[in-house]
């Protein structure tokens, strides 16, 4: 039963190949059989006395065969380009209920457990995250040692520098990155859930909660 189906398919596969086949065929046959009424139009009315020259022919049938492969070159890409879109919005729509890691600054906490990331070019001695309350306020800093170059990720267990236990909520975060004497570039990532997946006029978007919409290309880590 099941290598009747099979069959089945690849006769409809073929069938929709042939139609389109045949329809470019024909479109291409239409674009030269134009060419060749007009070129034979303009011999049987060109000058007795200046007739075309057998190169100005021959430019003129290279020149409808150069056009003729530019359609076909168009059509190509426009194809891979459609079946592009596809693939990153059926891979937009897989990142629905993950988590991820994207540029920016806010970190949520949230029965004392709050995620954030970094991303660094190079390795680094020492780093450094600060977080701050809503009025710029320095709530706690976290030394997080020695870290390796690339994205890595921290959690804040909610506690302040003064021992007690921050109000659940949104704050934001800091980062500062030493390398021996010297501080060094360290990139704040804001973690996020994906709620929902759109197309965009560049690219699928993905709507990652209260950091609002970014592009498939704007995330540095998946949870």
């Amino acid at each position: 039963m099941s290598q009747v189906q099979n069959s089945s398919s690849v006769s409809e596969l073929l069938a929709s190949n042939s139609g389109s086949i045949n329809a470019a065929r024909k479109s291409d046959e239409d674009m030269q059989e134009r060419f060749l009424k007009l070129l034979v139009a303009q011999v049987q009315n060109q000058d007795p006395l200046s007739p075309m020259d057998n190169a100005e022919v021959t430019s003129q049938m290279a020149q409808i065969s150069t056009v003729s492969g530019i359609d076909k070159l168009n059509t190509t890409l426009e194809k891979l380009v459609a079946d592009s879109d596809a693939r990153r919005s059926f891979e937009a729509a897989t990142m629905i209920g993950r988590g991820v890691l994207v540029p920016g600054t806010d970190i949520q906490l949230e029965s004392q457990a709050a995620i954030g990331g970094f991303e660094l070019a190079e390795p680094v001695d020492k780093l450094t995250v600060t977080v701050k309350d809503g009025a710029g306020i320095t709530v706690r800093e976290i030394d997080l040692g020695a870290q390796a170059a690339g994205v890595g990720t921290f959690v804040w267990d909610g506690v302040a520098n003064n021992g007690n236990a921050a109000a659940d909520g949104q704050y934001s975060f800091a980062l500062k990155a030493m390398r021996a004497d010297k501080e060094v570039s360290a990139s704040t990532l804001a973690f996020g859930s994906v709620s929902s997946a759109q197309a965009g006029k560049d690219g699928a978007l993905l709507e990652v909660g209260r950091l609002g919409y970014v592009g498939m290309d704007a995330i540095k880590k998946i949870f």
